[in-house]
């Protein structure tokens, strides 16, 4: 499995910065060829599923997860349920400094078929996109309903 971390300060007070991040619809927005559906009813909460479908026609695959902690505005896991891609994923969001936040995200994935020699690779690919994704979700305008 291949394990990374990103750490992101942002000006976006806690609540923010939560509701853009776990505003999972959103998620689609900010990675490429990806469209993120919510079949469980809201709200979010333990329990909830969402899935990520991710490439273009047969090269596409789906990603499930589903939420087991949602604490918020400071903790969300998230555990990877699909036959690609598997591991868990936790998104932290602390207080730093007078309104802003620094926002944890650590994950754990393995990709079926893939050998552990490989791991290295997956979670460099892993950690550039999702910094890209989370980049995305604190930049972009506000969430609206997020995940709360």
């Amino acid at each position: 499995m291949a394990l990374f971390l990103l750490e992101r300060l942002t000006p976006l007070p806690v609540e923010q910065a939560w509701l853009r991040l776990t505003d999972w619809p959103r998620h689609g927005d900010v990675v490429p060829l990806t469209r993120v559906t919510v079949p469980t009813p809201p709200p979010t909460g333990v329990g909830t599923v969402f899935v990520a479908r991710t490439g273009i026609g047969p090269l596409a695959f789906e990603d499930p997860m589903e939420v087991t902690v949602w604490r918020p505005p400071a903790l969300c896991r998230l555990e990877k349920r699909g036959g690609l891609v598997t591991g868990w994923a936790e998104i932290e969001v602390h207080p730093h400094g007078e309104g802003h936040s620094l926002v944890v995200w650590r994950e754990d994935l393995a990709v079926h078929l893939l050998p552990a020699l490989f791991d290295r690779q997956v979670g460099w690919a892993a950690r550039w996109m999702f910094g890209r994704a989370v980049d995305g979700l604190l930049i972009r305008g506000p969430a609206v309903g997020g995940g709360v």
